[in-house]
């Protein structure tokens, strides 16, 4: 008997479901669909957008899930598990650096609200000038035009200078969140609306099963060889550390990059790491189950990964409140109530 195996992806959109995991049951999860039709895989497989509180993430990939080419007579499609090597997901195309380069228009950054913030960050403005290093050395834009405009762009950079993802983000005066997007989506969403035929790479683009596929600040590995590394969960805290600890020009400074969210600290994605020092400082959960879980994955990462040394830091576990912990605070929660400069000399 032969096994096709098709391609899977989250359920785009908003809509969610009860989890299935008997600890949860909260409607937080997203189903697997079949890219191809949008039909439900059994209701199991899916992730529940509770990271850090459940943390469940059935993924038909690494579960082996098939459909049998029997099963698809007359139309008809039944799905059923097999044995057969699952394909793993990679990125097939990338977004061009033309594209990026319309996010990096210099008289886009004074509408900037994330950098703008950065300079008036009141009571402690950062340094124009190492703003500017930190625009420079992670690629940071600016999107110039639609609903979205003044909102920060977040390029993705593997160590080849392939562009992987652009992420953007719209903040309020204190940077905190207030909308994520992707730049690929944002470019799907207006040639539909303007009945326009999309570009090729963005047809092809729109094929890979995955969008973030490397680390955030990946293509400086090279650039900074001898520094150690320290690996956050979100880009905004590898910037504000950066600003903080200072930048990775001297090598005892850290080199700050970061894996997206919780559970994107994969293997595949830290192979570009070995032979490395490496400090992973994952954001505060309200069970400690985000420092439990990077925890047992800088075991098994190093297991993988000989001469490559991964250490998990327990500076916000030991030392923050349950609110805090409730609050899922991360290292630039902290840090940004600090003055930058005093930090520094006391560094």
């Amino acid at each position: 008997m032969k096994f096709i195996n098709p391609s899977y992806q989250l359920e785009p959109g908003s809509k969610k479901h009860i989890c299935p995991s008997p600890s949860c049951g909260k409607k937080r999860f997203v189903r697997y669909v079949e890219k191809a039709t949008g039909d439900y895989l059994p209701e199991q497989y899916g992730r529940c957008d509770r990271e850090a509180n459940c943390g469940y993430h059935l993924n038909p990939y690494k579960d082996g899930y098939v459909i049998k080419d029997q099963d698809l007579q007359g139309g008809k499609v039944n799905v059923g598990m097999g044995k057969s090597t699952p394909v793993l997901p990679f990125a097939k195309a990338f977004v061009p650096f033309s594209v990026l380069q319309l996010t990096l228009l210099a008289n886009g950054y004074k509408r900037n609200i994330f950098i703008q913030n950065l300079l008036k960050n009141i009571p402690f403005p950062f340094s124009e000038k190492d703003v500017e290093k930190v625009i420079e050395l992670y690629y940071l834009g600016t999107l110039n035009k639609g609903y979205l405009s003044g909102a920060l762009t977040i390029p993705y950079i593997d160590r080849s200078g392939n562009v992987r993802a652009v992420q953007v983000k719209t903040f309020d005066e204190q940077n905190h969140t207030i909308k994520t997007n992707f730049l690929h989506s944002i470019a799907e969403k207006h040639y539909l609306k303007q009945g326009h035929e999309m570009p090729k790479w963005l047809k092809d683009y729109l094929k890979n099963e995955s969008k973030v596929s490397c680390l955030f600040g990946e293509h400086l590995l090279d650039k900074y060889p001898d520094n150690p590394i320290a690996l956050v969960e979100a880009p905004k805290t590898a910037i504000y550390s950066t600003l903080y600890f200072g930048l990775p020009d001297q090598p005892d400074n850290f080199l700050w990059l970061a894996v997206f969210n919780l559970s994107s600290l994969k293997l595949e994605k830290c192979k570009v790491l070995k032979g490395r020092r490496i400090i992973l400082f994952p954001d505060l959960s309200k069970t400690g189950n985000a420092f439990k879980l990077w925890s047992n994955k800088a075991v098994e990462f190093e297991k993988e990964m000989p001469g490559t040394t991964f250490t998990v830091s327990d500076l916000l576990e030991r030392n923050a409140n349950d609110q805090e912990r409730e609050a899922g605070l991360d290292l630039a929660d902290y840090l940004i109530k600090l003055d930058w400069r005093a930090f520094k000399m006391d560094k």
